[in-house]
C-alpha cells in the first residue's frame, strides 16, 4: 500500500523488461489465494468438526453436523463468511492500488505510462480481469459446496439476508477504498516520484466507482446470490401464505378472528423487516406481500353472501348480512395494519410501498363491492319513499293560524324512522365508521337531489302546501343526519336544500333573478318548479310526454347534462304555445315569459 515503492519496483521491473509477466503472476497469484480462501470457508469438513480436533471419518461416511450441533455449524459458517469477505476486500485493496500506481507511473527516459504497456497487447485492466476472476470463482464455488452440502444450501437460502447484507458491505467498502486511494494519490502529489500527477487527468480505470458499458461489477459480485435469493423468496411466500390458508379453512363460513388476523400480520411485519437490509430485496418481498394481501381477498370474497336476503332492508340482520359484516370489518383491519406496517418500515424504497399500497386499493375495492347491493336496496327504498309526496295534498290554502297542521308530511316520518333504522340495524355494526360515511354521505346527496326534484314537481302547490312543505325542507335535514358525520359535509347538495327552501315563497319574477340560479340550483330544476304556477293548460314535461312521475325521474338519471333537460322543458312550453294559438287565446300566462326569459338565460349559460 505505499505507492512510493510499488513505484520504485515496477520501475525496475520495466528495465528488466519482465513487467507485464510479473503483474500478472502477481495478480494470478491473489486469484489463487483467494480461490483457496473460498474453498477453505465453505469447507463442510472443516466446519462439522467440533472443536478442530480431527478425527478420521470411516470410509463413506457424509460430513454433516450432528443432531443438536447445527447451531454451532451456522455461527462457524457465519464466522468464515465474514474472514472470507475482509479477505475478498484486502486482495481488491491491493490490485486497485497496483492498477492506480500504473496508470500514473511513467519511464523516466521514453515517458510511457506503464499502465499502457501493459494494455498493448490487448489486455484489460489488470482489476477488470481481477474482478470477473474473483467473481466466476465464487460463483462456481458456491455452486460446488452447496450442491455438495444440504447443510450449507439451507443456511444460505435459509439465512439469505444475512449473506446478502455481507455482500452488500463489502461492495460498500470496496467503493469506499476507491475513494480514499483517489484522495491519497491527489493529496500525495508532492514526491518526485508523482511530480507528473498534477498533469494526469482523473482516469475512469477504476471499476468500482464506474460501471462499464456491458458490465456490471456489483452485478457480477452477486449473480452468485441468484439462486439462494428465489429459494428464500418461495420459502418467504410460503410463510406468509401458510397463516392464511390455516385461518380459511375449506368450507369455513367465518372470517378469521383478530387473534388469527394478528399472526398474519406479524408473518407479514417479519418478512419486510428482515429483508430492510437491501432494496432490491425488500421490493421481491414486498411483491410477496402483495400476493398475501389478494390471497387474503380472494378467500374473503369466497365466504361474501351475494343472495337476495344479502341486501333485505325490511327486517334485522340475516345470517348472510351478518356475514358480510364481519368479512368487511375483517379487510378493514387487515387494510389499516398493513398500512401500519409500511408506515413503520423505516428507509422502504417507494417501488415497494406503491406494490403494497396497490394491493390495499383492491382490499378497499372489495369492501366497497361487499357493501354495494345493501347500499343499492336502501337507495331504491330511500327513493321509493320520498316519491309517495305525490300522494298527499298540498293544495290546500292557509289554516287560520297560519301555521301548518302538523310539523312534517307522512312521508318525511316514515323516511325519518327508515333512516334512523338502517343505520342502527345494518350500518352501526360496521367497524370501519369513515369508509361508511364515505358510502352513506353519496345516499344522503342523493336522497336530498331526489327530494328536491319532487318538490319542484308537486302539483298543485297552495298555500297551506307551501307552508307544509317548507316544514319538510327543514324535516329533511333531520332525516339525513344519521348518513353523514355532519350535514353541512354534504357540500352541494346541503346549499340547494337551503336556498331552495326560501324561494317556495317568492313572486316568480324574484325568483327569477335569486343570485342562487345556476350557481346552486340548475335552471332546470326551478323551470320545473314554475310550470306548479301555471295554469293547467300549461302541462310540466312529463305530463305533456303522459309519463309517471317515476318514469320522469328516471329519465333525469339517464340525462343528467342541464343541455337535454332543458330541451325537454323548451318543448313543453312550445306545445303551450301551440295550444294557445290553436285555441285562439289572446294572452299567455304571467309565469310564461318568464319561463321563456330564464330558459334563455340558461341556454346562454350552457354556451
Amino acid at each position: 500500500q505505499n505507492p512510493t515503492q510499488v513505484g520504485t519496483a515496477l520501475q525496475v521491473f520495466h528495465n528488466l523488461g519482465t513487467l507485464k509477466d510479473t503483474i500478472a503472476n502477481v495478480v494470478d497469484g491473489y486469484c489463487a489465494v483467494l480461490e483457496e480462501n473460498i474453498k477453505n470457508a465453505l469447507d463442510i469438513k472443516v466446519l462439522t468438526q467440533p472443536s478442530q480436533s480431527v478425527t478420521r471419518g470411516g470410509p463413506g461416511r457424509a460430513a454433516m453436523p450432528t443432531p443438536g450441533n447445527t447451531a454451532a455449524f451456522r455461527a462457524a459458517l457465519w464466522t468464515n463468511m465474514e474472514k472470507l469477505m475482509d479477505q475478498i476486500c484486502a486482495a481488491c485493496g491491493q490490485v486497485q492500488h497496483l492498477q492506480k500506481v500504473l496508470t500514473k507511473k511513467r519511464d523516466p527516459v521514453s515517458h510511457v505510462c506503464f499502465i499502457e504497456e501493459i494494455v498493448k497487447d490487448g489486455q484489460s485492466d489488470i482489476l477488470y480481469k481481477f474482478w470477473t476472476a474473483v467473481t466466476q470463482t465464487l460463483s462456481s464455488q458456491f455452486q460446488l459446496a452447496t450442491d455438495s452440502s444440504m447443510f450449507l444450501k439451507q443456511a444460505f437460502e435459509g439465512e439469505y439476508p444475512k449473506l446478502l447484507r455481507l455482500y452488500n458491505d463489502l461492495w460498500k467498502r470496496l467503493q469506499q477504498y476507491s475513494q480514499n486511494i483517489q484522495r491519497n494519490f491527489n493529496t500525495s502529489g508532492t514526491t518526485d516520484l508523482f511530480a507528473e500527477l498534477q498533469q494526469v487527468e482523473e482516469d475512469g480505470q477504476d471499476i468500482f466507482m464506474q460501471k462499464k458499458e456491458d458490465y456490471d461489477p456489483e452485478k457480477a459480485l452477486k449473480d452468485s446470490l441468484q439462486q439462494y435469493e428465489a429459494a428464500y423468496l418461495s420459502k418467504s411466500l410460503s410463510r406468509l401464505f401458510d397463516p392464511i390458508n390455516l385461518v380459511f379453512p375449506p368450507g369455513g363460513r367465518n372470517p378469521p378472528s383478530s387473534d388469527e388476523l394478528d399472526s398474519i400480520i406479524k408473518a407479514i411485519a417479519s418478512e419486510l423487516n428482515v429483508a430492510a437490509v437491501d432494496p432490491d430485496l425488500s421490493l421481491a418481498v414486498a411483491k410477496n406481500v402483495a400476493k398475501t394481501i389478494q390471497l387474503y381477498g380472494v378467500k374473503s370474497e369466497q365466504l361474501l353472501s351475494t343472495q337476495g336476503d344479502a341486501s333485505q332492508v325490511i327486517g334485522p340482520l340475516t345470517e348472510g348480512q351478518r356475514r358480510n359484516v364481519a368479512v368487511v370489518n375483517s379487510l378493514y383491519k387487515l387494510h389499516q395494519s398493513v398500512l401500519k406496517v409500511i408506515t413503520n418500515q423505516s428507509s422502504f424504497p417507494a417501488a415497494a410501498e406503491q406494490t403494497v399500497t396497490t394491493a390495499l386499493k383492491a382490499v378497499h375495492d372489495l369492501m366497497g363491492s361487499a357493501v354495494q347491493p345493501l347500499l343499492n336496496s336502501v337507495g331504491d327504498s330511500v327513493e321509493a319513499i320520498i316519491i309517495t309526496m305525490h300522494q298527499e295534498d298540498f293544495s290546500g290554502s292557509l289554516s287560520s293560524s297560519g301555521k301548518p297542521d302538523v310539523p312534517c308530511s307522512l312521508y318525511m316520518k316514515e323516511l325519518q324512522g327508515f333512516i334512523a333504522r338502517v343505520m342502527s340495524d345494518y350500518f352501526r355494526h360496521f367497524e370501519c365508521f369513515d369508509f361508511v360515511f364515505d358510502n352513506t354521505e353519496a345516499m344522503a346527496q342523493r336522497a336530498i337531489e331526489l327530494f328536491i326534484r319532487n318538490a319542484s314537481l308537486i302539483r298543485p302547490l297552495g298555500e297551506g302546501g307551501k307552508m307544509r312543505l317548507a316544514a319538510d325542507f327543514a324535516q329533511m335535514e333531520l332525516a339525513v343526519a344519521p348518513l353523514c358525520r355532519r350535514v353541512s359535509d354534504l357540500g352541494k347538495s346541503y346549499r340547494q336544500l337551503r336556498s331552495f327552501r326560501p324561494l317556495l315563497f317568492q313572486t316568480s319574477e324574484h325568483i327569477a333573478s335569486s343570485p342562487a340560479l345556476g350557481e346552486v340550483i340548475p335552471f332546470s330544476i326551478i323551470l320545473q318548479f314554475l310550470f306548479t304556477r301555471a295554469p293547467p293548460e300549461l302541462k310540466s314535461p312529463f305530463q305533456r310526454a303522459e309519463w309517471s312521475i317515476a318514469r320522469y325521474s328516471q329519465w333525469l338519471d339517464d340525462h343528467p347534462s342541464e343541455k337535454d333537460r332543458l330541451a325537454l322543458i323548451r318543448g313543453a312550453l312550445e306545445a303551450y304555445v301551440q295550444s294557445v294559438r290553436t285555441r285562439e287565446g289572446k294572452e299567455f300566462a304571467p309565469v310564461y315569459p318568464i319561463m321563456v326569459q330564464l330558459l334563455q338565460k340558461a341556454m346562454s349559460a350552457l354556451q
